[in-house]
C-alpha cells in the first residue's frame, strides 16, 4: 500500500538522521518518478561560528511507495550564508 507524501517525507528524515548521525535541516522536495519517491533534505554537516558559516549538505533519499529505502546520497554542499542559489540543467 502507497503511503502518502507526509509519512514519505518523514521516513526519509527518519532514515538520513540514523544513516548520517548528521542534524536535520529543512525538507526541499519531494516527486515522484518511475524508480519511486525522490526527497531532498537539507542536513548540517558541520556547525561553525558563526553559525553562518555551518556547512549544509543536500542529500537525495529514493523511496519506493511503501516507504523502503532505496538509495540516498549527499548532491551538494554549501555555507549556510550562500543563500543563492544555482540553477541546474
Amino acid at each position: 500500500m502507497a503511503m502518502p507524501i507526509p509519512q514519505l517525507v518523514e521516513r526519509a528524515r527518519e532514515e538520513l538522521s540514523k544513516l548520517t548521525g548528521l542534524e536535520l535541516s529543512t525538507t526541499l522536495g519531494a516527486a515522484k518518478d518511475e524508480k519511486g519517491w525522490r526527497i531532498s533534505v537539507e542536513m548540517v554537516e558541520k556547525h561553525s561560528i558563526p553559525d553562518q558559516m555551518d556547512i549544509l549538505a543536500i542529500y537525495e533519499v529514493l523511496l519506493d511507495d511503501a516507504g523502503n529505502l532505496l538509495e540516498f546520497g549527499r548532491k551538494k554542499l554549501r555555507k549556510r550564508i550562500d543563500t543563492e542559489v544555482e540553477e541546474e540543467e
